[in-house]
């Protein structure tokens, strides 16, 4: 896979999406749509990669069995160990064959009925929440729905999924916060030494869970991933390890910020107004993705909408320009609470397809509905972004009722 060079028939948007300016990072809308404007598959010198724009290239992006998930383990070994082998062995950074298995066996383990079973806790543990949230209105007038709501469900919900003690709860999104920064293009040498903590911690973490599953088998989601490890057709012992980190990671951070994204878009457009949650959902996953990019490489020469892509070349699938392609949504920058049909792809498409969407979606269905059944209407008291592309989100938003 040597011949990766910047292509000359392809144009740079690298101008138009600069990941270092602020006001993109604040608001990446505007560049997204002057790049797709230009082409629907560019060059991004910045990323060193092309860049899919519009729905139809990012679903072909997506699809496209040429175009894998080649992970590049990162050196030296001896300081990225666990990082490298946590992502190797995880279904998110495999392909086929491998990828079939684990998508079998994780499937397997998600169909016995771990979301349905969790509906009630979900619901449960939304409304102890919010019921937190109205002492601190009582007390302040307003409150952060992110710490309050928006952070600690997805970790509460994923610690009952996995059947983690209440005692150790408290060490997942501290844990979730450091490795996932390791996705963001500017990173810090501080935020990379704490990646490496983060991961090694974590992996040896469910390791002495799993071990006390093996002896002592629940109901959970982890209890049928050891089963599946000591099955016929088998998890091995890291892969174990790295399906239930990517649960955290990839589940926490997704739903923290689909919410916080898609309820600050629906006390914008209606101050919370909404029929259905189910729908309103899909909405808050397209208007203001919470994942803007999932790069792809191609394991053979192919072609994306018209444009070549030589074997080694990578490809980024930009999921916030998608979601907003006026060809596939009308108004797309406007956010609508009953759009439907809705096909956005926040999700991802093909054999990717996040297999924790039915569990994220009836998180944020749930949170959403609590929220805005205690207070049918909120404002935005105060909103302050978090300075990533990849990942977006906000570090705090503050709301008041009324």
């Amino acid at each position: 896979m040597a011949r990766v060079t910047p292509p000359v028939d392809a144009p740079d948007v690298s101008h138009l999406l600069d990941l270092a300016d602020p006001a993109v990072l604040a608001d990446p809308y505007p560049a997204l749509a002057a790049c797709r404007a230009i082409a629907p598959v560019a060059w991004h010198a910045g990323l060193g990669c092309f860049v899919a724009t519009s729905h139809a290239a990012c679903n072909a992006v997506l699809r496209d069995r040429s175009l894998g998930r080649i992970f590049r383990p990162r050196e030296p070994e001896s300081d990225w160990d666990t990082f490298n082998w946590l992502h190797a062995d995880s279904i998110l950074d495999s392909e086929p064959p491998k990828h079939t298995r684990l998508r079998r066996l994780i499937a397997g383990a998600f169909g016995r009925g771990h979301v349905q079973r969790l509906a009630p806790r979900i619901e449960q543990l939304a409304d102890e929440l919010v019921q937190d949230c109205a002492g601190r209105v009582a007390q302040e007038g307003s409150f952060d729905v992110i710490e309050g709501l928006a952070e600690p469900l997805p970790v509460l919900v994923i610690a009952e999924l996995l059947g983690v003690p209440d005692a150790d709860r408290h060490l997942l999104r501290p844990w979730s916060q450091a490795i996932v920064r390791m996705y963001e293009v500017t990173r810090t040498p501080q935020e990379e030494a704490a990646a490496q903590r983060a991961c090694a911690e974590f992996a040896a973490y469910v390791r002495e869970l799993a071990t006390d599953r093996a002896a002592h088998p629940g109901e959970d989601l982890l209890s049928d991933l050891v089963a599946a490890r000591d099955g016929s057709d088998r998890l091995s012992d890291r892969e174990l390890v790295a399906t239930a980190v990517l649960l955290l990671n990839a589940g926490h951070e997704a739903s923290v910020n689909g919410f916080g994204n898609g309820l600050a878009s629906l006390l914008a457009a209606t101050g919370g107004d909404f029929d259905d949650p189910v729908v309103l959902v899909e909405e808050m996953l397209r208007h203001d993705s919470p994942l803007h990019l999932f790069e792809r490489t191609a394991t053979r020469d192919t072609v994306v909408e018209g444009v070549p892509i030589l074997e080694g070349a990578k490809v980024a699938a930009l999921l916030g320009a998608a979601n907003r392609d006026p060809v596939v949504f009308d108004e797309p920058d406007v956010f609508r609470p009953g759009r439907d049909p809705n096909p956005h792809l926040a999700f991802g498409a093909g054999i990717h397809f996040c297999v924790g969407a039915p569990l994220a979606r009836l998180e944020l269905a749930t949170s959403v509905g609590t929220l805005m059944g205690r207070w049918p209407r909120l404002h935005v008291v105060e909103a302050v972004r978090r300075p990533t592309f990849v990942l977006r989100g906000y570090e705090r938003l503050s709301v008041a009722p009324g």
